[in-house]
């Protein structure tokens, strides 16, 4: 195999320039036919640009979290489908001669190859890339039928956006609903539990803590008073039943028929001993008191009488003297009355004992009912929460339900409108006149160095020992000849000579 170097490449290109050449034009002319004979395809094209919605975000939250990549990618998926193609096909004719004996498959894919969907994307340093829009181009035999084409297409993904987006709102506001109807159940259930506890430990409850503790106080406290008052009504009677008795004792003690001066002057030592005690306990102007000691005056009156006239006094039975004397009637008065007092400061202390054994069991039971109630109250407050935290999120689904209702959220809106073309974008002819003569002359250059290396002719030193394998002793240079046969070093010199003779002459 030669071996073969730079000037040789040179060589070659100098022997054989005119294939390569002709290649190369060759390959000029082979592109532009084919150009001209392949089918012509119109491209028709449309800009789609993404609108943010009119209300801003901070006003109406968007519910539809899907990003608009999915979302176009979702669409796409869609429109492409053999389901939205085929109505295409057949509303504008396409693939008329091919309809009846192609499968439709082959047809929808056909139309599939010819629409082109290309993201725009919007690249801010220091941020992640933002789709602004995207384009849409339809390449089709007829550039109307393309133009057609292209807007159809347009149409469909502005009415999917739009079909997508309300979907996606009211299946989300329907789900939050759902959502909220049974947090309202789990709440009405937790208040029917609270409440009911409530009712059954009515009293017993931590907030009615310290009003327990007060009431306790204040019953301790009546119950006190009513001990009190209580013994010194016991006292006060045991006072005026020794009264009493003392007082019969008098009249009994004055069992004579007549009353006379000594016995009165008894019954007015019983007077007096009665006030004495009277004036222990009541001041000057109570009313005891006081008729005790108009008892006196009157009794000491009439024992004035009797010593002055001397008259012998009718005698009257002790029982009906003692019925009738106003001392033993007030004293055993004051013990009825102090008897009824007994009774009721004897009921109120028990009433005010059993409250206060009430009012201790609460106190009692309180850190129970409070770690119960406590445990009621945080399954209500989290409920209530939920429920809460649910209803904003559906009061804000459902603005941006009716958001999308009115066309006011993020929409997409056509920027350039699909264009009929006036020249078609393939083939185009320049690329394959240049494809053509770039093949041309790489197959010029390849043909002309494979010849060259298949080519046994020897024509440098390199060659010589690489073919033969034997050393090359001398090497005679290349002589080439003259128009006249001769060699044309002699040529040379002989027109030396006759330049040198003519000057000479």
């Amino acid at each position: 195999m030669k071996q073969l170097g730079v000037q040789d490449y040179f060589r070659i290109l100098r022997r054989k320039w005119w294939v390569i050449l002709t290649l190369a034009i060759a390959g000029v002319g082979l592109g532009f036919a084919i150009a001209y004979l392949l089918p012509k395809k119109y491209t028709s094209q449309t800009l789609v640009l993404i609108q943010q919605p009119t209300v801003p975000g901070d006003y109406v939250k968007p519910v539809i979290s899907q990003d608009i990549n999915q979302r176009l990618t979702t669409m796409q998926q869609q429109i492409l489908s053999r389901s939205r193609l085929e109505p295409v096909i057949r509303q504008f004719g396409l693939y008329s001669k091919d309809i009846k004996t192609v499968p439709m498959e082959d047809l929808v894919d056909n139309l599939r190859k010819a629409l082109s969907i290309t993201p725009i994307r919007a690249n801010i340093p220091g941020q992640p890339s933002q789709l602004q829009g995207f384009s849409i181009s339809v390449a089709f035999d007829d550039p109307h039928l393309a133009q057609q084409i292209c807007s159809t297409i347009t149409s469909m993904f502005m009415e999917e956006n739009l079909k997508l987006r309300q979907e996606l709102s009211e299946q989300t506001t329907q789900f939050i609903s759902k959502q909220l109807d049974d947090a309202k159940a789990t709440l009405d259930q937790q208040d029917t539990k609270l409440a009911a506890f409530k009712r059954d430990h009515i009293g017993t409850l931590p907030d009615e803590d310290r009003l327990n503790l007060g009431i306790l106080g204040g019953l301790t406290t009546q119950l006190d008073a009513a001990t009190q008052a209580l013994g010194r009504a016991q006292q006060d009677k045991t006072f005026a039943e020794s009264l009493l008795a003392q007082q019969l004792e008098a009249w009994r003690a004055s069992s004579q028929i007549g009353q006379n001066p000594d016995s009165l002057q008894k019954q007015l030592d019983a007077l007096e001993l009665t006030l004495s005690g009277l004036e222990t306990k009541y001041t000057e102007d109570h009313p005891d008191v006081i008729k005790a000691k108009n008892d006196i005056e009157s009794l000491k009156k009439k024992i004035a009488d009797a010593q002055s006239t001397d008259t012998p006094v009718e005698a009257e039975k002790p029982e009906k003297a003692t019925l009738q004397s106003p001392q033993v009637q007030n004293l055993r008065s004051q013990i009825y009355q102090l008897d009824q007092l007994i009774k009721e400061k004897t009921t109120q202390a028990e009433e005010l004992q059993r409250q206060i054994k009430l009012y201790q069991a609460r106190v009692e039971a309180s850190p129970a009912v409070e770690q119960e109630y406590k445990g009621l109250t945080r399954d209500y407050e989290t409920a209530a929460r939920f429920y809460n935290e649910l209803l904003g999120k559906r009061d804000q689904s459902s603005m941006a339900t009716d958001l999308e209702r009115r066309q006011q959220g993020e929409q997409f809106q056509v920027l350039d409108p699909a264009n009929l073309p006036d020249k078609p974008s393939f083939p185009n002819i320049p690329v394959f006149v240049a494809g053509g003569g770039v093949l041309g002359l790489c197959l010029g250059l390849g043909l002309v160095f494979l010849f060259e290396i298949l080519d046994g002719s020897l024509r440098s030193r390199q060659d010589v020992e690489t073919n033969l394998h034997l050393p090359v002793l001398a090497v005679i240079p290349a002589i080439k000849l003259g128009p006249n046969g001769h060699p044309a070093r002699f040529v040379i010199v002989d027109r030396l000579r006759r330049n040198k003779l003519e000057k000479v002459g």
